[in-house]
C-alpha cells in the first residue's frame, strides 16, 4: 500500500497559492482571511478521505475519521498552515497534507481502524503575530496562560478580535478541549529545517526530541535626549545597552564549541526612533534554546546576571517578559522503533536527529506519547521563501508515515 504522490504533489502546489509572495514565498498569518482560505482547501481533502471536519474555538482545522470503537483514544497526525510573514512553502503544510494523503490512503483501501483518527492543522503554531506560539496545539489541552487574549498584532488587533473575526467563540474554550487519556498518541510529519540531513544525502530522519525553547521579552528604559548636548559619561542610552546584551546572548550561546545551544534576538523596536534623540526605550525578543535542560538553565542564569550588570553600568530600568518556556521533550521510544522499522522496510538509512525548532508536538507532549518524522529540505534553508523539500522525498516521508499510522492501529 502507498500514497498517491501525484495527488500529494497537486495539493502542496495548490495550498502554495494561498498567501504566495514572489515565486516562492508564503506569508499566511495566523487567524486571518488567508489561513481561512487554507483550511478550505484543506477541509475539502479531508472530506474527501471521508472525514468530517470543523474548526473549534481555538481556531484549529480538524479532521476526524471515525473508528469502529469510539471509546479508544485517538491516533491524532498533523502541524499548522499558519506561515511566517517571509516563509516557504513547506513548513507545517508538509505536516498537514502528508497526514491527509495517509488518511484518504487508508480510506481508499477500504481499512476501517478501531480507534479514531485526527487530523488537526493547529492554529498559530509560528507564534510571530501574537508572540506566543503553539497557541491552538496547548489551547486543546487546557494549557493557555493568562493575559493572552489580549496580546495584539502590530495593528492593534487582539488575539479574541481575531478569533471573534475568524469565527471562533472564545468564551467557549472548554468546549473544545480534549479530555485527559483521549489521546493516545501523536504523529507528525516536518521537514528538518537544518542542514543535517542534506548533508547526509538522507532523505528521511527520526527526531528524537525537541529542544526546551525559552522565549523572553525584554524591556530596557533609559533617559531621552538630544544627542548633540547630552555628554557621552552621562547617558542612559537604552540602545547601548541592548546592545551589549544582544552580543551578550551570543557569547553566552557559543561558549562550548559544537553544543546543540542556540540564542537569538530576532526582533527591536526603539523608541522615540530619531537620529538625534538619544534611545529612551528598547524592546526586544530574545530566543534560548537547548536540548540539554540543565545547560539551559545555567544559560539562562548566566543571561540575567549579565542584563543586571549591562543596566547598572548604563543606568537603565529593564523588565524581562517570559512568553515560552519548555523543558526538552524526548519522543517515544516505541514510536521511534516503529518509524525505525517502517524505514528499514523501505531500504532507508533513517538517521536519529533532534529537532532545535519546537513543533505542535512539543504541547501534545504534555499530553500523550509523540513522535517526528522529518524530511530533508534543501541546505538546511527554513522560514525563508528558498526553503525546499522534493516532492520525491515528501512522498517517501509520507509513505513511512501511512506504514507507522499501520502499526500504531494495531495496538
Amino acid at each position: 500500500m502507498k500514497i498517491n504522490s501525484l495527488r500529494l504533489q497537486q495539493h502542496f502546489e495548490a495550498m502554495s497559492l494561498i498567501g504566495k509572495i514572489g515565486e516562492t514565498g508564503t506569508c499566511r498569518p495566523a487567524h486571518t482571511t488567508l489561513e481561512k482560505q487554507g483550511f478550505e482547501i484543506a477541509a475539502s481533502w479531508m472530506k474527501e478521505a471521508g472525514m468530517t471536519t470543523h474548526i473549534d474555538n481555538f481556531g484549529n482545522l480538524i479532521g476526524r475519521l471515525e473508528g469502529t470503537n469510539p471509546e479508544l483514544p485517538i491516533l491524532m497526525m498533523g502541524s499548522h498552515l499558519d506561515s511566517q510573514p517571509y516563509g516557504g512553502r513547506f513548513d507545517g503544510v508538509a505536516g498537514v497534507l502528508c497526514a491527509i494523503e495517509v488518511a484518504t490512503t487508508l480510506s481508499e483501501n477500504g481499512i476501517k481502524p478501531e480507534r479514531g483518527i485526527e487530523v488537526i492543522s493547529f492554529a498559530d503554531e509560528e507564534g510571530w503575530r501574537f508572540n506566543k506560539g503553539l497557541f491552538g496545539s496547548r489551547g486543546i489541552l487546557g494549557k493557555l496562560e493568562e493575559g493572552e487574549l489580549e496580546r495584539a498584532d502590530k495593528d492593534g488587533i487582539t488575539r479574541a478580535q481575531a478569533l471573534t473575526d475568524f469565527g471562533c467563540d472564545v468564551t467557549q474554550f472548554k468546549v473544545s478541549e480534549y479530555k485527559p487519556g483521549s489521546i493516545f498518541c501523536f504523529l507528525e510529519l516536518h521537514i528538518e529545517q537544518g542542514p543535517v540531513l542534506d548533508m547526509a544525502h538522507k532523505p528521511i530522519g527520526v527526531v528524537s526530541g525537541i529542544s526546551g525553547p525559552l522565549w523572553w521579552t525584554i524591556k530596557l528604559k533609559g533617559m531621552a535626549g538630544h544627542t548633540g548636548s547630552v555628554p557621552m559619561p552621562i547617558r542612559k542610552d537604552a540602545l547601548v545597552g541592548a546592545a551589549e546584551i544582544i552580543v551578550a546572548v551570543n557569547e553566552i550561546a557559543t561558549q562550548i564549541p559544537g553544543a546543540p545551544t542556540v540564542g537569538t534576538v530576532g526582533t527591536i523596536n526603539v523608541f522615540p526612533a530619531s537620529r538625534n534623540i538619544i534611545p529612551e526605550e528598547v524592546t526586544f525578543t530574545i530566543d534560548l534554546r537547548d536540548i540539554d535542560l540543565e545547560r539551559r538553565n545555567r544559560y539562562e542564569k548566566q543571561l540575567r546576571d549579565r542584563i543586571l550588570a549591562i543596566t547598572e553600568k548604563h543606568q537603565l530600568a529593564y523588565e524581562i517578559s517570559e512568553d515560552t518556556k519548555s523543558d526538552p521533550r524526548y519522543c517515544a521510544d516505541w514510536m521511534k522503533k516503529i518509524i525505525h522499522n517502517e524505514c528499514e522496510s523501505l531500504h532507508l538509512d533513517a538517521p536519529e536527529l533532534m529537532s532545535g525548532p519546537f513543533h505542535d508536538a512539543l504541547a501534545l507532549s504534555y499530553a500523550c506519547d509523540y513522535a517526528m518524522i522529518f524530511v530533508r529540505c534543501k541546505d538546511g534553508i527554513s522560514h525563508n521563501p528558498l526553503e525546499y523539500s522534493s516532492y520525491e522525498d515528501l512522498t517517501i516521508g509520507a509513505n513511512v508515515m501511512l506504514g507507522t499510522v499501520l502499526e500504531i492501529l494495531k495496538r
